[in-house]
């Protein structure tokens, strides 16, 4: 198993209690190659993609899983994407002044303290939106912005949204980001027989081993989270129960926009209006509003561009 990118799956033997573990650092390298966000933000944005892998995992679907945070604080927007196969992409959109005020006052008020969620998020709400490829209407679950973290709006979400007692926990820095995220489920859902006589016992042992599995999740610090062998802390989730581990699945960072989409858009813009960009500007230059790598075309391309449009016989507005 490699020790980066990934996401894994796990459960409690004999248990209702299922989990699961992301760990990325490749991955959140690259998606942030051409970025460059306050630690504050990159902190939170690392966050969000671990929680929407972890979403992502806990489904069976095919298509996209889309996490959104809209609010009034310092990030107006934060959108994270994952596929059914564990491509990624995500951006934030901040006001950059509002987050070095916020900044600034978290570290007057303490200096190793990071600026809180609130200050990041304000008042908004947060989306769940999946977009399976085989169905015309998405499934969309929203929450208001609430708790000290985005993992305690998750937990939220999922108690609201889902009726499933849910807890997660994230963490992010520099070079990685990961979580975990833990469901206690239904009898019926676990797999697990259950004799009628003995039903109240066993909801009583399934409710301690859910109680002891947070408890053990929540003693975990952020750097464990993000540096300890992932075996070790999914034991540790296990709370001493016998735990199964499933075989992990790669992720990797993936964005949508590709040399030939912003080819062909520039072809749809009309080769006027892209010559007329090119005289004023010396070349013509478009950046992916999602990963913010740049697009450039100068003169050569240009021509080589429009040059390829007559040659395939593609239509261009003049």
């Amino acid at each position: 198993m490699t020790d980066t990118d990934f996401v894994r799956r796990f459960v409690l033997e004999q248990q209702a209690v299922r989990g699961q573990l992301v760990r990325l650092g490749p991955a959140w390298t690259a998606l942030r190659e051409h970025t460059d966000y306050p630690p504050a933000v990159r902190d939170l944005l690392g966050e969000a993609i671990a929680a929407t892998v972890l979403l992502a995992a806990t489904l069976k679907f095919e298509g996209t899983l889309t996490l959104q945070l809209q609010g009034n604080g310092a990030v107006r927007m934060l959108v994270a994407q994952c596929t059914q196969d564990f491509q990624l992409r995500a951006v934030a959109r901040f006001d950059a002044e509002r987050v070095a005020e916020a900044a600034a006052t978290a570290a007057v008020a303490a200096p190793a303290t990071v600026v809180p969620f609130a200050a990041l998020a304000g008042e908004g709400y947060i989306s769940v939106t999946i977009e399976a490829n085989n169905s015309m209407a998405p499934y969309q679950g929203i929450v208001s912005i609430s708790g000290e973290s985005l993992a305690a709006c998750l937990d939220g979400y999922f108690a609201n949204s889902e009726q499933l007692p849910t807890r997660v926990r994230l963490a992010a820095n520099t070079l990685a980001a990961g979580g975990v995220l833990l469901q206690r489920l239904s009898q019926a859902d676990s797999g697990l027989e259950s004799d009628a006589p003995s039903s109240a016992a066993r909801d009583t042992q399934a409710l301690a081993a859910w109680q002891e599995a947070v408890a053990a999740l929540d003693s975990i610090a952020a750097d464990e989270l993000l540096l300890r062998d992932a075996e070790a802390v999914m034991q540790r989730c296990a709370a001493g129960f016998d735990v199964r581990v499933f075989a992990s699945q790669p992720v990797r960072f993936q964005c949508r926009c590709a040399p030939q989409r912003v080819a062909n858009m520039l072809r749809s813009l009309g080769e006027s209006e892209v010559r007329d960009v090119l005289r004023a500007e010396g070349a013509v230059t478009v950046t992916c509003e999602f990963c913010q790598r740049p697009y450039r075309f100068d003169a050569i391309d240009v021509e080589q561009l429009f040059i390829n449009a007559a040659a395939s016989g593609v239509d261009t507005v003049n």
